[in-house]
């Protein structure tokens, strides 16, 4: 198998195993980056807009989106997503289920690879645990350390791993929440995990399931921060081939359904392979997964989920009803940009975060509000563009059935909830 090469516009190759691209999967058009938000002084300023065209590799099957941004556009500098506003329970909850997995105890070695604002580390604290966040995004990371996690900014790949490891030793423990996707070179990230990593180390890795976005037609989850688009079967193979062997796996409800991954050195006999890898591998078979015909029908899928969302659209507003939406998140920006849906439909979105209050939406140029202004305007639906935390979202509004609003759940078809 060749490795992966250099790729242009028109003759992409797959960033794992280096064959030409010419499957489709999907393709979304074109996309402004999706948080990239627009401030009031850059209103009537153009925006770049970039292929969402995505591929799959008939050798490894590899779904993913050719680099047609380049990492350091997307993440260096100011970067506008705050995980502690989405996933700090989530972090608690894992450090809480990983010391006693792992045996971990005072003095161990903690290393978090896109650490963000610390909201993950910063629960090993408590416990001894020496921690090192791994963070390409400056304002994220001076969050971070502003909790007392030491952090480095820096993007992770082999040499970041080298310089970690002369400096800090190497680390029991590794994580990558929501990352790997998010790598142009995942044979150099994959690689960074190979050399940093202790002997009797184990990396846990978090990553929408890409069985779950076919299933339940979750195209919102494709933007260009995801590089690729994974399956256990295909991690698992990229793993080996760096000498890492996944040992178990944990399907998690994050981000519509994710797994977490649990990896070692191959020669590292310590933690044997469990069930769920091979009932999780026989799964993905039976779907299809070594069959392009399983990706082929996702385009046209797509396309009728946006026919039946604009329908929806188009009606409430022909019966002069209100919509508003709720969050900015990346998801809910290819969704817009891929319907044309803009203040036409939708008049503003709320958002708990402070950063990404009074900007708007890349490309739709949709309002983002605090979400007190729901109660202000009373609208007649609230469209989830933050779909996969409905429950939390429902719960938290609930008030807004006061006036007869109704939820809007986008996906994985347009549903109203009262």
């Amino acid at each position: 198998m060749s490795r992966a090469g250099s790729s242009s516009a028109d003759k992409p190759v797959c960033r794992f195993c280096g064959t030409g691209l010419s499957h489709t999967f999907v393709d979304l058009g074109t996309s402004p980056l999706c948080q990239r938000h627009v401030t009031p002084q850059r209103f009537n300023q153009a925006e770049s807009a970039y292929p969402l065209h995505v591929y799959v590799c008939h050798e490894c099957f590899l779904v993913q989106l050719p680099s047609y941004v380049a990492r350091e556009e997307i993440f260096d500098g100011e970067y506008a997503y705050f995980s502690s506003y989405a996933m700090l329970e989530h972090g608690r909850k894992y450090v809480e289920h990983i010391i006693p997995k792992l045996g971990l105890k005072s003095g161990s070695h903690a290393v978090e690879v896109a650490s963000n604002d610390g909201y993950l580390l910063q629960h090993f604290l408590p416990y001894g645990i020496r921690v090192l966040g791994i963070e390409p995004t400056s304002n994220t990371a001076e969050a971070a350390r502003k909790k007392g996690v030491a952090t480095i900014c820096k993007f992770f790949g082999v040499q970041t791993a080298k310089e970690v490891l002369a400096e800090h030793g190497p680390a029991d423990l590794m994580s990558a929440n929501n990352v790997l996707a998010h790598v142009p070179d995942i044979n150099d990230f994959v690689g960074g995990f190979k050399k940093l990593l202790a002997a009797r180390g184990v990396a846990t890795l978090e990553f929408p399931s890409l069985y779950n976005l076919i299933a339940n037609n979750y195209f919102d989850t494709i933007y260009h921060e995801h590089f690729s688009y994974l399956s256990f079967t295909t991690v698992e193979r990229i793993f080996a081939h760096h000498g890492l062997t996944l040992f178990d796996v944990e399907e998690i409800g994050t981000h519509g359904g994710s797994l977490r991954i649990f990896a070692r050195h191959t020669e590292d006999g310590s933690h044997p392979v469990t069930p769920a890898v091979e009932a999780m591998k026989a799964r993905e078979k039976a779907a299809g997964h070594y069959s392009l015909d399983y990706y082929r029908g996702f385009d046209e899928k797509v396309k009728e989920t946006k026919r039946a969302i604009l329908s929806f659209l188009i009606d409430a507003k022909r019966a002069g009803k209100s919509i508003a939406a709720y969050g900015a998140p990346g998801k809910g920006n290819t969704l817009l940009n891929y319907c044309g849906i803009r203040t036409d439909f939708i008049d503003y979105t709320v958002d708990r975060s402070p950063v990404k209050q009074g900007n708007y939406l890349p490309g739709t140029r949709i309002p983002i509000c605090h979400p007190d202004k729901i109660s202000q305007t009373k609208p007649d639906y609230l469209f989830l563009l933050a779909w996969n935390f409905k429950d939390e979202v429902m719960k938290q509004m609930a008030h807004v059935r006061e006036w007869g609003c109704k939820f809007v759940v986008p996906l994985p078809e347009p549903l109203v909830l009262d």
